[in-house]
């Protein structure tokens, strides 16, 4: 009884931090094809943020389980291509199926954060940038381990107008295919 009301005063704690001034209403895209988003990405920029700090060669690898989530595969590289080799495996699920571009992704038990994709190439999903309700994730995603400068810019651009301090993203270094 004593651990349960010690995570929930946690809990409330963590709920406390994040009002809704701290968080921002983001659009995401309307539509998603899971089946067509699963798969590998390279991380050719980031907002550098604690759980990625000084990892390179990252990608995240996504599948479909049976029961309609998705397993997340993040991995990459402590400080260079040769570097030791980092895994962080989650969950990420569509809360609401009317919002396809909201989805959540929890590394750690029932701690949820937002997954927002907020531009998707939908013709052939070659990129796509995703970020969160607040400012301090952001990636710029691909298929593959380079992006067109063309592209880059403009999913930064996009970025920026929706309200992200692209001064902070940093580019990724990727090992070419």
């Amino acid at each position: 009884m004593r651990i349960a009301l010690s995570i929930l005063g946690i809990s409330l704690l963590f709920l406390g931090c994040a009002t809704t001034d701290s968080l921002i209403k983001r659009p995401t895209v309307q539509e998603v094809d899971i089946d067509r988003y699963i798969g590998k990405w390279y991380e050719i920029a980031r907002i550098d943020n604690r759980f990625e700090r000084e990892l390179v060669g990252v990608t995240a690898e996504y599948s479909l389980r049976s029961d309609g989530r998705i397993d997340v595969l993040n991995a990459g590289f402590k400080k260079t291509l040769d570097g030791k080799r980092k895994v962080a495996n989650g969950v990420a699920r569509v809360p609401d199926e009317s919002k396809p571009g909201r989805l959540q992704v929890t590394f750690f038990l029932w701690f949820w954060s937002d997954y927002l994709i907020l531009e998707l190439d939908a013709q052939n999903y070659q990129y796509a940038l995703v970020g969160s309700s607040t400012d301090d994730y952001l990636w710029v995603l691909s298929r593959t381990p380079t992006m067109d400068d063309s592209i880059y810019q403009m999913l930064v651009d996009r970025a920026s107008v929706l309200g992200y301090d692209t001064s902070r993203l940093m580019l990724v270094p990727q090992q070419r295919r």
